[in-house]
């Protein structure tokens, strides 16, 4: 009898632990999730919170633990997060900018990291031929509106315009790409563009004062350090009159943007990452995911300088 009472004990403590293996999604008792934000600004601090509200409504606010973290746009800084998160051994950590990812996938090849508020991954991974799958540890979404857009928009508000300044972070190999491409399309027209990249936000008064006095109007694309500085840019140009096109609404020096939700692009990058923390998806077969975007115009600026939007602009609220 004793014999039978402890097979059948041994039978039962079997299938106690072959129910706890099928349910795996309730085994992991609390997610360890690694935010490292660049910069404090708007559109990043968006991003941020989609992420956190989708991921909140997958798996429950009380099953996740977040670490939150901002380098102030300092690189050193942005590593000594992620080495910290990697220690720390998370469950996953959100690149929220093109430095913070770079730095991410350099750390881990173990760890999911997604990004967002990333513009261009092929080029902010070096990878030749991208084809939108980065097929390692590294997914996310896309802040990227069209760029061949984002230059009709251009002539659209100033149809005479005759020169263009593409003004930029030289630090941001992003920043790069999207006005080499902006470039592209503007001298194709006939229009003359000129890059003014400056190296950071000390040397950004001197080189936007010197593009608005040697051009008609000034480009600024998703740019960290405009994002963070366009206060300074706002200005210099107001004052000279001079148009300034954003390559996201959150920059209070654009008159105008073809901009993405950055809540929204937060949002779909949370739910990417329910699906990985839940065994649903593999992250290295995860395709990059690209936002729908707007067009906005700043109302405050546009009465100020005496500008009529053109029709399928929505005010940024």
């Amino acid at each position: 009898m004793k014999k039978s009472i402890r097979i059948l004990s041994l039978f039962l403590a079997l299938l106690t632990a072959v129910g706890l293996c099928a349910c795996g999604k309730s085994t992991k008792a609390k997610y360890e999730i690694g935010i490292c934000q660049l910069v404090e600004h708007t559109a990043h601090t968006e991003a941020t919170k989609g992420f956190m509200d989708a991921l909140n409504k997958a798996l429950g606010e009380e099953n996740i633990h977040y670490d939150v973290q901002s380098a102030q746009n300092d690189i050193s800084s942005c590593s000594a997060i992620i080495n910290q998160f990697v220690a720390n051994d998370v469950d996953l950590i959100l690149a929220n900018a093109t430095s913070v990812l770079q730095t991410a996938a350099s750390a881990t090849s173990e760890i999911p990291v997604l990004g967002t508020s990333v513009t261009e991954y092929g080029v902010a991974l070096d990878i030749e031929n991208f084809n939108g799958t980065v097929g390692t540890n590294v997914s996310g979404t896309s802040d990227l509106a069209s760029l061949e857009e984002q230059a009709k928009m251009i002539v659209e508000w100033v149809p005479d315009v005759k020169s263009v300044a593409l003004l930029f972070c030289s630090a941001e190999a992003n920043s790069q790409y999207q006005v080499d491409e902006v470039e592209k399309y503007l001298e194709a027209k006939g229009i003359t563009a000129t890059q003014y990249p400056f190296a950071d936000s000390n040397d950004l008064s001197g080189i936007c004062q010197k593009a608005a006095e040697e051009n008609d109007v000034i480009y600024v694309p998703t740019d960290n350090t405009v994002a963070s500085n366009s206060g300074i840019i706002d200005n210099i140009c107001r004052p000279m009159k001079k148009v300034v096109f954003a390559g996201e609404a959150g920059m209070t020096c654009g008159v105008a943007s073809l901009s993405v939700s950055y809540y929204e692009v937060g949002y779909a990058t949370g739910e990417m990452a329910a699906k990985i923390l839940l065994g649903e998806a593999d992250i290295s077969k995860m395709p990059i995911q690209y936002a729908d975007a707007t067009k906005r115009y700043n109302k405050e600026l546009c009465d100020e300088l005496g500008l009529t939007p053109p029709e399928g602009y929505e005010p940024i609220e």
